[in-house]
């Protein structure tokens, strides 16, 4: 969303020709619209997760740093129980999180993520995982959405926070790049 200063910033652009004023103001309103539209079914889907069987797991995801309500209510909607998955290799080949394979005979080849699942699961799990670049603290935005959950689950956010952001540090400081970690 945009802050009252960039709004007023966007507000004072002057352009020359009226039709670039036209047209400027036209996708800001088009910003606006889809803002307010983001905003609205945001506040249907705060209304509507309380009833819903799944309710649990979405709180219970939102302990995991880099986990929102909308990333939470996003992979629980895409991928539904986790449980379904045998292993964890199963889960990621349905996120398309798994290499390439170019294979003939005795040769194999492995190549770049396959992306063949859930993009949308994929997305929000991506965006979720840069925050582990950061070293494990409990912010205070974390500490809320702890309140009122099981320790097992506090126990394994914590857990899973600290592993990953070492495992962050120990893959950047091996040379690999940050969108690929």
């Amino acid at each position: 969303n945009w802050g009252p200063a960039h709004a007023r910033w966007l507000a004072a652009q002057k352009f020359d020709h009226p039709a670039q004023q036209i047209v400027f103001q036209d996708q800001v309103d088009v910003i606006t619209d889809a803002q307010n539209r983001l905003e609205r079914l945001d506040a249907q889907l705060a209304e509507l997760v309380p009833s819903w069987s799944m309710a649990p797991v979405v709180a219970a995801y939102q302990a995991l740093r880099g986990v929102s309500f909308i990333v939470a209510v996003t992979f629980v909607s895409e991928v539904g129980d986790v449980r379904r998955f045998d292993n964890p290799r199963q889960l990621m080949a349905f996120l398309g999180l798994v290499p390439s394979e170019r294979s003939t005979g005795e040769t194999v080849k492995r190549g770049g993520l396959t992306l063949a699942g859930n993009r949308r699961a994929r997305r929000v799990l991506v965006e979720g995982a840069w925050s582990y670049r950061y070293p494990a603290r409990v912010t205070e935005t974390i500490r809320i959405r702890l309140e009122g959950l099981p320790k097992a689950v506090r126990e394994i956010a914590w857990k899973a926070q600290t592993r990953l952001c070492a495992r962050y540090r120990r893959m950047t400081a091996a040379g690999k790049k940050a969108p690929i970690v």
